[in-house]
């Protein structure tokens, strides 16, 4: 059953201001070289999980893919549990993030392609793939994967929320395109997330669900689209992207507002599009709403190069970086961002007045 809009605000009020990143450590160039047993790399991801609780990070939001499920269930549970400790080890919750509808349509096991020069995200891929999605068959076995994560980890107080399909309507316009499936994609994605919702429920999670969204016009539930109608009418918690300058940020966060619910801006920051840290963080703390930057460590993802190198591959470091906190060695791509970071998470307390643990944890060190 869905969640009252008090228990979704109790639960908040029991958070720290939740202030995080979307990981994906720098030797992956996606989800599948991230946790498959061949390129998993525990040592590269529990260190950079330390440069995240070094800001004052205190969650990560994660992605996950159906393959691996498919690939070996048990070892993949395995390897998410390791992350999740390192994670907990650094004062780090998960929010983890099942399908995505954003980039590569066809996703494979196995070696993945390497970077293409210059171009953001360009070995990224989507779950579950353009081929399952256009078998309504096919998808109704994914039922296993949701299920059983959510069970595996259903009380287990390091995952804090379960976030179902990023951008579930996506249809890749300026990198795949014709590749996709931009005739039927939302409405097959509209058919289909009733159902996602109903299979991660019936796992009884002790954590709120929710997906985001991350277009259009918000203004009422009238004019939300049949989809996004979903994701707000099914969330327990309210989550969104906004990568606009902060007038556009407030505005949204104010059409959320009307929804009683908390609030989790689940990707921001994109320096070329007005989106920094110095500009939106503040603003996201002022209203406690939970925050997580798209991008941490220059890596094979390569998102320090714009969505526009899809169009024109860059032959140099761009400037400024697109996304991304710190160079691959672990020094800031910029030292005030570092600083402003960790300022206004070193203040981040719960609404009830106690600080985080993380906070409480470096207190006592002094």
């Amino acid at each position: 059953m869905k969640w009252s809009a008090k228990r979704a605000r109790d639960w908040y009020a029991k958070q720290p201001w939740l202030v995080g990143c979307n990981f994906i450590p720098r030797t992956a160039i996606n989800q599948l070289e991230m946790w498959q047993a061949e390129t998993f790399d525990p040592k590269g991801i529990d260190e950079e999980l330390s440069w995240a609780a070094g800001l004052g990070m205190n969650t990560a939001r994660i992605f996950l893919h159906d393959l691996l499920w498919t690939q070996d269930s048990k070892q993949f549970l395995n390897r998410i549990d390791r992350v999740l400790a390192m994670a907990k080890k650094r004062g780090i919750g998960a929010m983890i993030v099942f399908f995505d509808s954003v980039w590569h349509p066809f996703p494979h096991l196995g070696p993945q392609r390497e970077p293409e020069v210059g171009v953001h995200n360009s070995g990224w891929v989507q779950s579950p793939g353009v081929a399952v999605l256009r078998d309504e068959k096919a998808f109704d076995a994914l039922k296993g994967y949701v299920t059983g994560v959510i069970k595996h980890f259903s009380d287990d107080p390091r995952v804090q929320v379960w976030d179902l399909w990023n951008e579930p309507d996506n249809v890749n316009s300026l990198s795949y395109g014709p590749r996709d499936i931009p005739q039927s994609k939302a409405d097959i994605v509209t058919k289909l997330l009733p159902r996602v919702f109903e299979w991660a429920r019936s796992a009884k999670p002790t954590q709120p669900l929710t997906s985001g969204i991350w277009l259009g016009d918000w203004t009422s539930p009238n004019t939300l689209k049949p989809w996004e109608s979903i994701q707000v009418e099914q969330s327990d918690v309210i989550s969104f992207h906004c990568y606009g300058e902060p007038n556009d940020m407030e505005r949204r966060i104010g059409y959320l507002r009307q929804y009683q619910r908390p609030l989790l801006c689940t990707e921001y920051m994109s320096r070329g599009t007005g989106s920094t840290f110095e500009a939106i963080l503040p603003l996201l703390k002022q209203h406690r709403v939970g925050a997580y930057n798209w991008g941490f460590v220059e890596g094979r993802s390569q998102t320090i190069y714009p969505w526009d190198s899809w169009q024109t591959p860059y032959l140099h470091e761009p400037d400024p970086w697109f996304h991304d906190i710190f160079r691959n060695n672990g020094l800031p791509y910029k030292k005030e961002e570092v600083q402003l970071i960790k300022s206004l998470t070193a203040k981040a307390v719960p609404a009830k007045g106690k600080p985080s643990n993380h906070r409480r944890r470096s207190l006592a060190k002094r």
